[in-house]
């Protein structure tokens, strides 16, 4: 009777007084000591007042119960597939909402629909994958700003896989600690593209010399960060690098010149398959036969392969100083012994040139650095 009653005033009432009833309705349901058929009766009022043409109606229902665990579940689901300005409480705010009610809304619903998932107060892993995979720019940058979002690590590479060429993204991304570190490398990717696509670079600089300079800037940025990640992150981005064709014997070399040896090893036991202690024991203390055929099977070429067991054993002997640097020891020392007494040609050479660039770079920072403290002393 009572449903009866509310449903025959609410075909002549008012917009305005169909709203504020709705609005009471809703929080008499949730604040009130109701018998089961009062519950029930209410609920059904609810319930037609979903279809109700004025928006301001179902918005005062959605404002009135959205934010409650009471709510009835069906009603919060209608709710929070109604327009924007009415789901947005459902959709933000509602505890009834399960990660699989989220992640189904986010694959069916607008980008306005994904944003407003974004800005839950909390946000689990499951549903962050969702906006990862799916989610446009806007969406995926309210997801990172979102404090109270649980990101998977592999989220966090999917975003930088899909969305890595946006700035504000690259910038969100770079500053989290927990990104992992192959992600880390897909974004130094998307700003040497980035820098390759500027007009005034290509003009100023030109296209060829400008792929050059980026593909340097790149490689040292990768083994910089190869020194500063966790031991278990290692593997998993040697194998990115591998994947993407980024193992190139020049990289190799500059991360061995740098020291990088944990890096470095972990990059051979991929290449040959070998098992990691041995490659340890072989660099670390191998004779120059057994290096050279762990390079080799590793598919560097004879002219190569002399090189690299050169610059291990400069390696070895240069950790056990502590003058100066290794890069600068390892490079300089690689340098007498080849470009002195011997006369490598084709792939040695450039690879040689390559540790040449290394070098004089080494050398211009030392003389930086000497500069900056004889002036700080004076």
């Amino acid at each position: 009777m009572i449903v009866d009653a509310f449903l025959r005033w609410a075909e002549t009432a008012k917009a305005g007084d169909r709203a504020r009833a709705a609005s009471a309705l809703g929080r008499a349901y949730l604040q009130s000591d109701m018998q089961p058929e009062e519950r029930k009766a209410a609920e059904m009022a609810m319930t037609y007042l979903l279809d109700d043409p004025a928006p301001n109606v179902r918005l005062a229902l959605a404002e009135a119960i959205a934010w409650s665990p009471a709510a009835p579940r069906a009603l919060v689901l209608s709710l929070a597939v109604d327009q924007p300005e009415i789901a947005c409480h459902a959709v933000t705010c509602s505890p009834i909402l399960s990660d699989t009610d989220l992640v189904d809304l986010a694959a069916r619903g607008s980008a306005v629909t994904r944003m407003l998932i974004a800005a839950r107060p909390t946000i689990s892993r499951a549903v962050s994958a969702a906006l990862a995979e799916i989610g446009e720019e806007e969406d995926v940058l309210c997801l990172l700003e979102n404090e109270g979002a649980s990101i998977a690590p592999a989220s966090l590479k999917r975003i930088a896989e899909r969305l890595g060429d946006c700035c504000e993204l690259r910038t969100l991304l770079l500053d989290r600690y927990d990104l992992p570190a192959d992600a880390r490398q897909l974004l130094t990717q998307h700003v040497s593209k980035a820098l390759l696509n500027l007009p005034l670079a290509q003009a100023t600089v030109g296209t060829m010399r400008l792929q050059r300079i980026t593909r340097e800037a790149t490689e040292t940025a990768v083994v910089s960060m190869a020194g500063e990640i966790s031991p278990r992150e290692i593997p998993d981005l040697v194998e990115h690098l591998r994947v993407c064709g980024r193992l190139t014997p020049s990289f190799l070399m500059h991360a061995l010149c740098c020291g990088k040896v944990d890096f470095f090893a972990s990059a051979i036991v991929n290449l040959t398959g070998c098992d990691e202690r041995r490659v340890r024991s072989i660099l670390a203390t191998g004779r120059m036969h057994a290096i050279r055929a762990l390079y080799e099977s590793a598919g560097l070429a004879r002219d190569i392969s002399v090189i690299f067991v050169e610059a291990t054993l400069l390696w070895r002997e240069a950790s056990r100083k502590s003058s100066g640097t290794m890069l600068g020891n390892v490079c300089g020392r690689l340098l007498d012994q080849f470009r002195h007494h011997r006369t490598p040609d084709g792939s040695a050479q450039e690879l040689l040139d390559m540790v040449e660039k290394l070098h004089i770079a080494e050398q211009r920072q030392s003389a930086r650095s000497y500069a900056y403290l004889a002036s700080a002393a004076a």
